[in-house]
């Protein structure tokens, strides 16, 4: 599919999401054939200040391509600045987070706080579409709550103010990432404009990509959360949406492999001590759905460094323990 004069090989996106979308864990999902994939939302203040920590987000490499960066910001000559700063670092695509739910990010009135005022929300469109000639996309919830569904609407002045695709996470602010997404609304919101629509929420296993795209006519599908510790699911729904097999369930060896590459990645990124400390998580999910994972996972929260984390996943993946109630 096209986004703008941005041709990708695929409509299997993954998820900006906070502490996860780093360059690793980036370069690892596009291993797996996604077409597209975002950074972790980025602040507009962080970048005009010229604040480290926000142009260290920025990182990337030619695996990494082609690469969508999200911003976040309330103000439009502020995020217009920094899309021009992004184009500069060579981004493919610029995202705006219309959507986050956070109060750190609602109470500076960037995020969901913006679907409380379309007008703004058509003013920072504007501004950034004259700053920058990159394909431009928004990502959106289905309102502040469910008295205030008001997906549609906003859609419609993305469009009318320059944007080449919308985002839609059907939960509503106030929802949080509890409930059930809302699939009706990206339905609503595809009827109601021409640009395409990417549906976001509720992906779990292939199958449901391709039940968003049937049910609700969206161009392309955003997977968050349902990757995490599962990087074989993007293969799994680029093969469905093709109408191919589906690739084989991986063997543990197949899964340890893949697990050492990306803690290999972290290591390399953020050094032996920032690396291990931020692979924690993702050994958590990557055991999670296997017999004997609690286990593994109480263990797994005290190991540190390269070596500890290593002897533990092989001990766990290779010595007979996957599959016994008890580990070790």
């Amino acid at each position: 599919m096209s986004i703008g004069n941005l041709l990708l090989k695929n409509n299997v996106f993954l998820a900006p999401m906070a502490g996860i979308t780093n360059l690793p864990f980036r370069t690892l999902i596009k291993d797996f054939g996604c077409g597209l994939t975002f950074t972790e939302m980025i602040s507009a203040n962080g970048l005009i200040r010229n604040s480290a920590r926000s142009f260290e987000y920025l990182c990337s490499s030619p695996l990494d391509r082609p690469l969508a960066v999200q911003l976040f910001g309330s103000e439009p000559s502020v995020l217009a600045a920094a899309a021009k700063i992004v184009a500069g670092q060579g981004a493919d695509l610029i995202d705006i987070n219309m959507g986050c739910p956070a109060r750190k990010i609602v109470r500076t009135g960037a995020g969901s706080a913006l679907l409380k005022n379309p007008q703004q929300i058509g003013n920072i469109i504007k501004a950034v579409r004259e700053a920058v000639s990159l394909p431009l996309t928004v990502k959106i919830r289905s309102g502040c709550s469910a008295r205030e569904i008001n997906a549609p609407e906003v859609a419609h002045i993305a469009e009318d103010c320059g944007a080449d695709a919308v985002i839609v996470h059907p939960r509503t602010a106030d929802q949080g990432f509890g409930g059930r997404a809302d699939w009706d609304v990206i339905k609503q919101v595809k009827q109601e404009i021409n640009i395409p629509v990417i549906g976001n929420g509720d992906i779990r296993q292939a199958t449901d990509a391709l039940a968003m795209i049937t049910h609700t006519g969206c161009d392309g599908v955003m997977v968050g959360r349902g990757v995490l510790g599962n990087p074989w699911l993007m293969g799994e729904i680029i093969a469905c949406l093709s109408d191919q097999d589906l690739p084989a369930c991986p063997s543990l060896p197949e899964r340890l492999n893949v697990i050492v590459h990306h803690l290999d990645m972290e290591l390399q990124y953020h050094g032996e001590a920032g690396g291990s400390r931020n692979f924690r998580k993702h050994l958590l999910w990557y055991t999670k759905s296997l017999p004997g994972g609690a286990k593994f996972r109480q263990l797994a929260v005290n190991l540190s460094g390269k070596e500890s984390m290593l002897d533990g996943l092989q001990h766990f993946f290779l010595s007979g323990n996957v599959g016994k109630e008890i580990w070790p």
